[in-house]
């Protein structure tokens, strides 16, 4: 069970902190076109936060191209990171995830994924924030 306390911000608060786009679908549940967002096709080694709290979401090592114009991934660095309600927009029914943190809707979870998981996390660019992992960096810790 995830122990990180949620974030509430007010609706001011929330369109202060992101971009239009962002606000759009991380706060009101919509979805930016495929093959248009940032991280469709990227494949740098680090990790996806979420860009509304910062909690870690997906590695870079779960990444696939699944051929749908968003990032997907076949699962999340923590599955209490992430929580799921079902989605009857649009006319049909889907699985819908969100950060288990803020509540932002990131986008939706399908079962046409690869092994071992079978799963497909389709997701917003815009509802993530890339960190490259550094490698060689040492800790200056003691």
């Amino acid at each position: 069970m995830n122990n990180r306390k949620k974030i509430h911000k007010t609706d001011a608060e929330w369109r202060a902190l992101l971009s239009p786009l962002a606000y759009e679908v991380t706060r009101q549940g919509g979805t930016e076109y495929p093959f248009t967002g940032q991280y469709w096709n990227h494949d740098e080694t680090g990790v996806y936060y979420c860009v509304n709290c910062g909690t870690p979401l997906f590695l870079s090592d779960t990444k696939f191209d699944a051929g749908c114009g968003w990032p997907s991934f076949f699962k999340p660095v923590d599955p209490d990171n992430v929580t799921e309600r079902v989605d009857t927009r649009l006319g049909m029914v889907r699985t819908e995830i969100l950060c288990a943190v803020c509540d932002a809707h990131l986008g939706h979870v399908f079962n046409d994924g690869p092994p071992p998981t079978g799963l497909r996390y389709c997701i917003n660019s815009v509802a993530l924030r890339f960190e490259p992992l550094q490698i060689g960096r040492q800790s200056t810790a003691k």
